[in-house]
């Protein structure tokens, strides 16, 4: 008898993993507490350390196809003066690929269609997992209980495994920033795939797509909890005299698009990222602020780390064992790299202290730049048989 697996969370990590269990041999079932897969999000950008993730699990080709190249573009301040150019040939020449931007809607769509309908359980809740004797975990849907030989927790930042694990760790706290997003509802004259700007305690970007819309994100140092009756309104207000195209994008968006969410993560770092069984992947393990774009890739390097750990064997436990190891280090010093980043980027808000960041970037060499670009890109995952 082949061994079973059950993932909780049906999203991009919890979707990774059950086809990288799949791909090394194993029976997985997905339970995903939502009823209806809207695929809530607006678009995402992959680095090549997700991407080369991707791959391994036979599904990069796919996604590179839907996705669009970021080969131009950087950061800029709201004047519209650069402040670092993004060159995405070069980076491609360096590590394969450039970076991709894609709708997420389009990513968890072609992660489901490379899964067996019948995998994945949706309406199902996790109320509770727990180890019962002889190497079995049961997790515990309402009036259904699944057992398994392993248990994965990807349900995401607020993920109620982790706190059945970890009872005493403070969970999520808020970064101190606020995100809203939204894709445009129609096609928007863009001359670059990629753009940050950064102004005092604020920032504002977005992501081209292949049918000309584009997704547009902006960050705000408010209270937590903070929300505006017309998002679009109050941005316009906010940005209006930045540098084009932010009001286009921003004309071209329905208020009723726009995503609004407050930034949260774990600065606590778990100290394991199994007990027992049960393993803790992405978010659910490493939850990291988006100032460095790593945490879906996070997500997908800690799925193909899993499946490659637990094909080689020789039992369960080692394989987890070794799983801890290796992407414990390094997901928590990505995070802690975002954590700086966002502090010394949007987060930012004295005039004096974005003066001299400006500065900085503006005289920081190019091949400076790289050597940090590789440190987060230039993972090379386990090959799967």
């Amino acid at each position: 008898m082949g061994h079973t697996a059950v993932v909780v969370g049906g999203g991009i990590g919890g979707l990774a993993a059950a086809i990288g269990l799949r791909r090394i041999g194993w029976e997985v079932t997905v339970v995903e507490g939502a009823s209806v897969l809207d695929d809530a999000g607006a678009g995402i950008s992959l680095a090549a350390n997700g991407l080369r993730a991707l791959d391994e699990l036979g599904v990069g080709r796919h996604v590179r196809e839907a996705a669009r190249g970021q080969y131009n573009g950087g950061t800029r301040t709201p004047e519209g003066g650069w402040l670092a150019r993004m060159d995405g040939a070069a980076l491609e020449k360096a590590v394969g690929t450039p970076i991709m931007g894609i709708t997420r809607t389009v990513l968890h769509r072609l992660l489901r269609e490379s899964l067996p309908a019948e995998t994945l359980l949706i309406g199902a809740e996790a109320s509770s997992v727990q180890h019962i004797g002889l190497g079995t975990v049961r997790v515990s849907c309402g009036d259904t209980d699944l057992d398994a030989d392993l248990v994965v927790a990807a349900d995401g930042i607020g993920s109620k495994v982790r706190s059945l694990l970890f009872p005493g760790h403070p969970g999520p706290v808020y970064s101190g920033s606020t995100v809203l997003r939204a894709i445009t509802e129609q096609a928007v004259e863009l001359h670059s795939d990629f753009e940050l700007t950064w102004g005092q305690g604020a920032e504002f970007g977005h992501i081209a797509f292949h049918d000309g819309r584009a997704e547009w994100h902006a960050v705000l140092n408010l209270p937590a909890g903070t929300r505006f009756a017309d998002p679009v309104a109050e941005l316009r207000r906010r940005f209006h005299h930045w540098h084009d195209p932010i009001p286009a994008l921003l004309d071209a968006t329905r208020a009723d698009d726009v995503l609004h969410h407050d930034v949260n993560e774990l600065r606590a770092p778990l100290p394991s990222y199994t007990v027992g069984r049960i393993a803790l992947l992405g978010d659910a393990a490493h939850a990291m602020t988006p100032n460095l774009g790593q945490g879906a890739c996070q997500a997908l390097e800690d799925a193909v780390t899993l499946a490659a750990a637990l094909a080689t064997g020789p039992a369960i436990e080692t394989a987890l064992a070794r799983y801890d190891a290796e992407r414990r280090p390094r997901s928590q010093a990505v995070a802690r790299a975002a954590r700086q980043a966002g502090r010394m980027g949007q987060q930012l808000s004295h005039p004096l202290a974005v003066a001299l960041r400006n500065t900085a970037m503006r005289l920081t060499p190019s091949r400076a730049a790289m050597r940090m670009i590789l440190r987060h890109h230039g993972w090379v995952p386990p090959h799967l048989s």
